[in-house]
């Protein structure tokens, strides 16, 4: 419904599925069955951070929509496939590596070990939901719970019914630098006394055949220019890095992030409001909401004894920029 209100020719979805559907029945010739297995015996393998690369398949923002399918459906028990999407075949942090697997979505590469999925939009649907059940089943979990995902929405609703007063429990950041202000353990920031120093430290925590998520609770059309940050960091990391925007991600990658192995590390980038509207029937604004998601989420990481810093914006104008001359002075690696 939502896609036929905003004009997209469902009927043409539908088909393009449906002359899919009858190759899905049986065990032989079955693209589906065959994917999953692949992303699920890949896991089982090692190779669990799945890096999603356009390659010309003429359908963009399709790693997003399969981003949320595969980390919200296998990140759990401990175990999973993280997606990471990336722009390109040849992004920062798509290098080969024990731990990755590269599916290119359009054309094969030629790059080793590579899996190339392509086809239209509507078989491309069809035929990931299908893959990732078949994942789930390779990885022995229920592709079909979602447990975390109450886990955060469970920690906003606390700390909102807590701040009786209106004030959240953000704490005393360890220092400011500018325009930011950084939170963190002070066993992980150690002397760290610039926003250079307390990234070089989170990256310098990321366990084996870990990542490094980047949680974004900001506008990301007035402040797009923080997805920058994936590539800098990715280029300064031998561990892959995702990027998403909060409060979206903690319905997709954020599962991933508590339920699946633990082996991340996390850098949540939140912002002073420049505009705040009520939420009617509710006794606080949106923008309060949001920012009781990023704690509760933190919260959750937290617990779990995981790396994590928080990198306030005061002012977004001058400590966006500030962050990504940050990243830039760290040396590549």
């Amino acid at each position: 419904m939502p896609s036929a209100l905003a004009g997209v020719d469902v009927e043409r979805l539908l088909d393009e599925a449906d002359a899919l559907a009858a190759s899905l029945a049986g065990n032989d010739n079955n693209p589906s069955l065959e994917l999953g297995a692949v992303l699920g015996g890949a896991g089982v393998d090692g190779r669990d951070k799945v890096v999603l690369a356009d390659a010309g398949s003429g359908i963009a923002g399709f790693g997003d929509w399969a981003e949320q399918l595969i980390a919200e459906s296998t990140g759990k028990s401990g175990r999973g496939l993280l997606p990471v999407v990336v722009e390109s075949p040849d992004a920062p942090g798509t290098a080969p590596a024990g731990d990755l697997h590269l599916v290119t979505l359009g054309s094969a590469t030629g790059k080793p070990e590579e899996t190339t999925v392509a086809g239209p939009l509507g078989g491309q649907f069809l035929a990931w939901e299908f893959a990732t059940a078949v994942a789930g089943r390779v990885l022995h979990i229920d592709p079909f719970n979602q447990p975390n995902v109450q886990e955060s929405k469970d920690n906003t609703n606390a700390l909102l019914q807590e701040s009786g007063d209106g004030t959240l429990p953000e704490g005393e950041p360890s220092f400011s630098d500018g325009a930011i202000a950084v939170y963190g353990d002070g066993e992980l920031l150690g002397s760290a006394g610039t926003v250079a120093d307390a990234l070089a430290a989170l990256l310098g925590a990321v366990p084996t055949r870990g990542y490094l998520a980047v949680m974004a609770y900001l506008d990301r059309f007035a402040d797009a220019q923080t997805s920058e940050i994936q590539a800098l960091l990715a280029a300064r990391l031998a561990h892959p890095v995702t990027f998403g925007w909060g409060p979206r991600f903690l319905h997709s990658t954020g599962q991933f992030h508590k339920g699946g192995p633990q082996v991340g590390a996390f850098l949540q980038i939140t912002g002073e409001p420049t505009t705040d509207l009520e939420i009617p029937g509710r006794p606080y604004t949106f923008a309060r909401l949001q920012r009781a998601q990023a704690l509760g989420d933190l919260r959750a990481l937290a617990q779990r004894g995981r790396p994590v810093v928080r990198l306030h914006l005061q002012d977004r104008a001058a400590g966006l920029p500030a962050l990504l001359d940050a990243a830039r002075s760290l040396p590549e690696g």
